[in-house]
């Protein structure tokens, strides 16, 4: 192969422009905030007041982490044409928001929720529900925050053609991330994920254009080579791979919509009216980046034909790289993308990080630990804490527990038990919160029984969706056997007369 483009300082020099640019973008939404940053909701939320440009890239940079860039490329590389699945489980995310997000968000604003679990307290009334609830979060960001680190070292080692090893990269731009969102709190996350938004966006669709011009611009070609050198990836799904598309269709797309901070991303519009519009908009998305990205990694098996699994992580890089040696037009729009691609995995670390922090923060220490404490107090041991979870995961991140795809769907496994208390909750008056807590509990020991024991899908259906359907059966037929609590006759009521008006 041809030496790297963005080898040697040129790769340095942009990741160091990048880095300023962040560092900048958290001073200044830090500038004048020093009041609200004290406050729970103020450093956390913004103040819950994002706009409709503010949301839709916080919104976009939540969905699509590094694993949609960095690791979705090669997992179409790897896999084949039965990657597509990729696009149709984003799409699900988003219709997932639509059932819960809009009145949701209605009742957040009424009773001032700064973090999920406040949630839970309100519908519920149940301390060892939220509980619960909080250890899932706490487990799922930190295995996120782990994804998007050993994201960020792929990353910025296949963009450089490893100049900027994977450790050296990990560590330094988790020092900017620190750095800006210590200052700006959610104000500096949002506008960073304007920025690396963009970038992505415009980068990616150059990408494509490069990639595919690389090999002659004919994408049928490319189908006919894949068909004539490896069958397997070009051939119709077996039933396990068909219902294991269903199943991943379901697993991230309930999964995904109950993150802690994009739930908290629903707290912080500044309006209903913005969070439809941001929705609206992001319903597309999925064509535009996973759609794009799939593409790309379908060319890349002509560009690179047999490369091992661990090469292949590094695949977007590669083909950056060869795309951006054409001219210098697509010289400077890799460069748009090289930085685009790891700001955006910042960026969704750094939102997992904040929504870690916020857990801590007003969950364990405000209700628990520290109770009665001055929110200022509060949100300084949020920040102290997020440090500390940072310093473990790169212990761990320095030799990572295997490919991002792997890592992407252990986190489901768990996550994906809570769709029952916000979905259900939301929408069934008789709900109650003791067989919530059973069924939860019950479908996150089965879920995370199956990963440990690696017991595999059961015909193509992963662990979590078994958990899930014990959880859901759980928290119906025991609710059905209980009168239905008055916690839950209130909350129902107000956000069904919220909704009517």
């Amino acid at each position: 192969m041809n030496e790297l483009t963005f080898a040697g300082p040129t790769g340095i020099v942009i990741l160091i422009a990048y880095a300023v640019v962040m560092l900048v973008i958290g001073w200044f939404a830090g500038r004048g905030q020093a009041g609200a940053a004290k406050t729970n909701k103020g450093y956390y939320l913004s103040g819950g007041g994002l706009g409709f440009v503010a949301l839709l890239f916080t919104l976009y940079a939540t969905q699509y982490s590094g694993n949609a860039i960095v690791g979705y490329a090669p997992s179409a590389y790897r896999s084949g044409f039965v990657w597509w699945q990729s696009v149709p489980f984003m799409i699900a995310v988003i219709a997932a928001y639509l059932v819960f997000a809009p009145r949701l968000y209605v009742i957040a604003k009424k009773r001032g929720f700064v973090t999920p679990t406040d949630w839970i307290h309100h519908r519920f009334g149940s301390t060892k529900l939220a509980v619960l609830v909080a250890v899932l979060m706490l487990w799922g960001l930190a295995n996120y925050l782990l994804e998007q680190l050993v994201a960020m070292g792929h990353g910025i080692a296949g963009l450089t053609g490893n100049t900027v090893p994977y450790q050296v990269g990990v560590i330094a731009f988790v020092l900017v991330m620190l750095v800006y969102s210590w200052t700006g709190g959610m104000r500096a996350v949002a506008l960073t994920d304007v920025m690396q938004g963009i970038a992505l966006l415009v980068g990616i669709g150059v990408l494509l254009f490069g990639a595919l011009y690389l090999v002659g611009g004919d994408l049928a070609g490319v189908t006919r080579y894949v068909a004539e050198t490896d069958p397997a990836k070009a051939g119709v799904p077996t039933g396990e791979d068909s219902v294991n598309w269903l199943s991943m269709v379901l697993l991230v797309g309930l999964g995904a919509s109950v993150y802690p901070h994009a739930i908290q991303r629903i707290y912080a519009a500044r309006s209903e009216r913005t969070l439809k519009r941001s929705l609206a908009i992001m319903a597309w998305m999925p064509l535009a980046t996973t759609g794009v990205v799939f593409v790309v990694g379908i060319v890349g098996i002509q560009l690179f034909p047999g490369l091992s699994e661990d090469d292949s992580e590094q695949l977007v890089g590669m083909i950056a790289n060869e795309v951006a040696g054409l001219n210098i037009v697509f010289y400077l729009m890799m460069i748009l993308l090289f930085g685009g691609v790891v700001a955006a995995i910042v960026s969704t670390a750094d939102s997992a990080l904040l929504s870690f922090s916020s857990i801590i923060s007003k969950d364990v220490y405000g209700r628990y630990l520290g109770r009665g404490a001055p929110e200022e107090k509060q949100v300084r041991v949020g920040k102290v804490a997020g440090v500390a979870a940072i310093a473990v995961l790169l212990l761990i991140a320095w030799n990572p527990p295997g490919t991002l795809v792997s890592i992407f769907v252990l986190k489901f496994e768990l996550i994906v038990q809570l769709v029952p208390v916000f979905m259900l909750g939301l929408y069934w008056q008789r709900m109650a919160a003791g067989p919530a807590f059973w069924g939860m509990l019950a479908g996150a020991l089965t879920a995370g029984g199956l990963t440990v024991a690696d017991l595999g899908p059961f015909y193509g259906v992963p662990g979590g969706l078994v958990g899930l359907a014990l959880n859901v059966a759980i928290c119906v037929v025991g609710s059905l056997l209980l009168a239905p609590p008055e916690v839950s006759r209130t909350s129902h009521g107000e956000a069904a007369s919220a909704v009517e008006r």
